[in-house]
C-alpha cells in the first residue's frame, strides 16, 4: 500500500532547497506527499538579494483543519524550516492531531550553519525547537543545530570519534529514538552522517570525499532522501549511507558543471540511481 506523508517547509520558487526538492524526492520513491508550506519566498535567502518573502502562519492551521475533516491519516509527518514560534507550535498540534501508532515523525531543525543561527532565529527559537524534536522518532540535525539544542556552544570539526558518540547519545535523551547528525568530519578529506539508533544501541557512520564550498539546499536533500529510504523498508544505517551518496553525487555533478553554487544541486540527474538504491537490499 501507497505510503502518505505530510511535508511542512517553506517553499522558494528558485534555488532548490526545502519544498522543491523535498517533493520530487519524496515522490521519486512512491511516496504520496502532502504539503503545508510555511513560507513562499521567490528564492532562497543564500547569497541572493531582494528576495520576497510571504508568512504563511495563518494559513497553515485551516489547513490541516481541513485535512482532518477529510480524514485524512499519514504514515509519516517530516518538518523542515519554520519562519517563527507559533509555526513550532502549529507543527506541534499537527503531530499530536495526525500521528497514529505507526505515524513515524521527522523533524529536520533547520534553524543554524557554520556555527551560527540564521539572521531570522533567536536563542528562544532554538529553545522551542528543542521542544518539538523531542516530540520526534527521527530528528536530522546539523553540527551547529545539535550544539543549540543540547543547549551548548559550537565546536569546529575535524570531530573525535567519543565526540561525536556522545552527542548522538545526549540528543536521543532528549526525546526522539533516532538520531541523524550531519556534517560529521574525523579528518578533512571525508564529510558524512552518524546515525545513533537509542532502541537497538546501533551507531553507524556514512562518509563521502569532501568537496570545498557552499551548496544551497544539500541539508532538505539528505533529509529527503534519508527519510524516503527509510520509509521504504531500509534500516536508519543503510538509509543514511544511501542519502549521503546521493547528496554528494548532486554536489559532485554541480561542481564539475560550474553551476553558480546559489542555484542549488543537481539533484534530479541523480533520482534513478537513487530509486535504484531504495530498490535493492531491502
Amino acid at each position: 500500500m501507497q505510503k502518505r506523508i505530510a511535508a511542512i517547509h517553506d517553499i522558494s520558487g528558485f534555488g532548490k532547497c526545502s519544498l522543491t526538492v523535498a517533493l520530487p524526492i519524496l515522490s521519486a520513491a512512491g511516496i504520496e506527499t502532502a504539503v503545508i508550506p510555511t513560507a513562499m519566498l521567490s528564492t532562497h535567502t543564500g547569497g541572493f538579494e531582494g528576495f520576497t518573502y510571504r508568512d504563511l502562519t495563518d494559513d497553515m492551521r485551516p489547513i490541516a483543519g481541513h485535512w482532518k475533516s477529510l480524514g485524512l491519516e499519514f504514515d509519516a509527518i517530516y518538518s523542515g524550516f519554520l519562519g517563527n514560534v507559533r509555526q513550532i507550535d502549529i507543527v506541534k498540534d499537527f503531530i499530536g492531531t495526525f500521528r497514529r501508532r505507526n505515524t513515524v515523525v521527522l523533524a529536520d531543525p533547520a534553524m543554524a550553519d557554520n556555527g551560527k543561527l540564521y539572521s531570522v532565529f533567536d536563542r528562544n527559537f532554538a529553545k522551542e525547537m528543542a521542544g518539538l524534536c523531542a516530540m520526534a522518532d527521527i530528528i536530522a540535525p546539523n553540527m551547529t543545530e545539535a550544539a543549540l539544542l543540547l543547549g551548548e556552544e559550537y565546536i569546529e570539526g575535524p570531530y573525535t570519534q567519543r565526540f561525536i558518540e556522545e552527542r548522538l547519545k545526549r540528543l536521543g535523551g532528549t526525546g526522539p529514538s533516532k538520531v541523524v547528525l550531519t556534517g560529521v568530519s574525523f579528518d578533512p578529506g571525508k564529510l558524512g552522517a552518524a546515525a545513533y539508533d537509542r532502541e537497538t544501541g546501533i551507531i553507524s557512520y556514512a562518509f563521502s570525499g569532501a568537496v570545498e564550498g557552499i551548496f544551497h539546499g544539500t541539508g532538505d536533500i539528505f533529509a529527503s532522501a534519508m527519510f524516503a529510504a527509510y520509509l521504504n523498508g531500509h534500516p536508519l544505517a543503510s538509509s543514511v549511507q544511501i542519502a549521503v551518496d546521493f547528496t554528494n553525487g548532486s554536489i559532485m555533478r554541480t561542481k564539475q558543471a560550474g553551476t553558480d553554487p546559489r542555484y542549488g544541486v543537481n539533484f534530479e540527474a541523480g533520482i534513478p540511481e537513487f530509486i535504484r538504491s531504495l530498490e535493492s537490499g531491502v
